[in-house]
């Protein structure tokens, strides 16, 4: 029975972070090490979780531990937020399959829709994507707050972008120009 509930349990896990993983970020970011880390994470998690299911420990503690572990490694490496989002996620899933008291289907269904959520995440449903870019403007009489309205039309016209929102930068006043944050909704 203990064979057969791990293999099941882990087959579950192993299909859904595949799926996640190769399915949807692998997809957007071909970052194979990251890919690795965050899947080898996931396997440690729950293995070590699913072993140490018998030691009196709750759930809670368990998570908390790893998520703890899981910060601590990789507080010096270059991960994006979205990377270790998605590694929080991996180590979420590996703990509900490792050690969640309800039965296979439930489990499954459960890694469904992080898997779902997860790629809706990654669409344009949530939020739209917004890109940031730096350009230099000639134009400094259009930075005055009263002035908002032209400055934005002007960038738009010139650029062609569809510009959300304007950040002023760093204003050269010898040369009558300052840098501009601009950030475009991609269309789509």
């Amino acid at each position: 029975m203990f064979v057969q509930e791990f293999i099941i349990r882990y087959a579950i896990f192993l299909i859904a972070a595949l799926i996640m993983l190769r399915g949807v970020y692998f997809r957007n970011t071909p970052n194979r090490e990251v890919f690795l880390g965050i899947f080898m994470f996931g396997n440690g998690v729950f293995l070590i979780t699913y072993l140490l299911h018998s030691v009196e420990m709750s759930m809670g503690f368990a998570f908390g531990l790893f998520a703890v572990f899981s910060m601590l490694r990789y507080r010096t490496e270059a991960l994006t937020v979205r990377d270790m989002t998605y590694l929080f996620t991996a180590i979420v899933m590996s703990l509900m399959c490792s050690v969640a008291e309800i039965n296979f289907f439930e489990i499954s269904a459960l890694c469904g829709v992080i898997i779902l959520l997860t790629a809706l995440s990654e669409t344009q449903v949530f939020a739209p994507t917004i890109t940031e870019r730096r350009i230099s403007y000639d134009r400094i009489d259009n930075i005055q707050p009263e002035n908002r309205a032209q400055l934005l039309a002007e960038v738009r016209k010139r650029t062609g972008m569809n510009i959300v929102k304007i950040e002023l930068g760093k204003v050269d006043f010898l040369n009558d120009s300052v840098q501009l944050v601009v950030f475009c909704a991609e269309e789509g």
